[in-house]
Parts: structure tokens; sequence; C-alpha cells
């Protein structure tokens, strides 16, 4: 990487908790001014807008949250297995990004306002069901899990609980109903199983 691609990769860096955490509508260009220690026109010579910042700083921040999770998934073998493991790693795996998960956070500041981001959040839900439902499939081929077993249904209930474990968690400052959802999504994993 030149120096300008270093400049650009460490703004997006040292943003992106800041989005994270605030918002796009809480996070001030001053705001990245001050954790970056540069100049406005520093940062405006990378990024055209606020907007595309933003988007950046959510590709990097998700990217990294995304790895995390699925860290390891790929030694375990069986379908069933996968699942469960990544069922207890995003339950087990503190969070690795300040301010919470970015897909959710993005996902409702983006919601009503930023058509940029919304369509950003999308596309990584959309690569989320689609790994999970993946495996589903492979699992269904394979004979692992019931024939009849619907894989995009599986993956909604996966990440739907998981994500509201995770705000119900945050809001009440434990871990419980986190624990309480990888609880609940084993004793589902549990009835797909072929007989």
């Amino acid at each position: 990487m030149g120096k300008g691609e270093l400049t650009r990769q460490r703004i997006i860096e040292e943003a992106a908790p800041i989005f994270n955490q605030r918002g796009f509508a809480g996070c001030s260009m001053q705001d990245v001014l001050d954790a970056t220690g540069l100049e406005k026109g520093g940062v405006y010579r990378h990024f055209e807008s606020k907007e595309e910042l933003a988007a950046e700083a959510f590709r990097y921040a998700w990217g990294r949250v995304a790895k995390a999770r699925r860290e390891g998934q790929d030694a375990i073998p069986g379908s069933v297995e996968k699942l469960r493991y990544s069922v207890r790693r995003f339950a087990e795996t503190p969070g690795i990004f300040p301010g919470g998960c970015p897909l959710m956070n993005t996902a409702i500041d983006a919601d009503d306002g930023n058509p940029l981001l919304r369509s950003l959040v999308c596309a990584a839900m959309k690569e989320w069901k689609a790994r999970l439902a993946s495996i589903v499939e492979a699992g269904i081929a394979a004979g692992e899990i019931r024939g009849e077993v619907q894989p995009r249904r599986v993956a909604n209930v996966i990440i739907a609980t998981l994500e509201g474990a995770l705000m119900i968690s945050r809001l009440e400052g434990n871990r419980v109903a986190v624990q309480d959802a990888r609880d609940g999504l084993e004793i589902m994993l549990g009835q797909i199983v072929a007989a």
C-alpha cells in the first residue's frame, strides 16, 4: 500500500467505531477529524462525502465481525455441527467491535434515511443468510438434516434469535438473553437432525 492508501485505511479504521457507536447522524466529521488528527482536507482528499466514509466504515466493521464469527467454522465436520459452532461462536465470543454488532446498528440507523447504508446492510444480511442456508442445504444433501427442513427458515431463525438476544443483552447489561438464545437454538438444531 502507498502512503495515500494507508492514510485512507487508517481513516476508515478510526471512523468505523465512531459510526458504529453513534450512527450516521450522530457521528460528525469533526469527530472523525478528532479521532484521526487530520484536517478536513486530509479526510476529504480520500472520501467525497461523509456518506462514502460511513459506507467504507461499515464494510470494514462488518468484515471484521463476520470474519471473527466464522473463524474456524470450515474445520468443523458436519453441517449440524457447523451450525452449532456458528451459534456458540456468536454467543460466546466477546464483541470485537466497539458499540456492538455493526449489522444491527447500521440496519436500525439506516432504515429510514440512508439508501446506501441500507443497501450495504441488506447485502451483508443476504450473504449471512445465504452462508447459513448453504450449510443447511449441504446437510440435507448429505442426509444429516431432514429433507423437509427449509434452509431459509433455519437461517432466518438463527439470525433473528441471535441478533434479538444481543439487543436484549445490551439493554440489560448482561449476557443472559444471548445464553438463552444459544440454548434455544441448540434445541432447534437438535430437531432438524435426520433420524
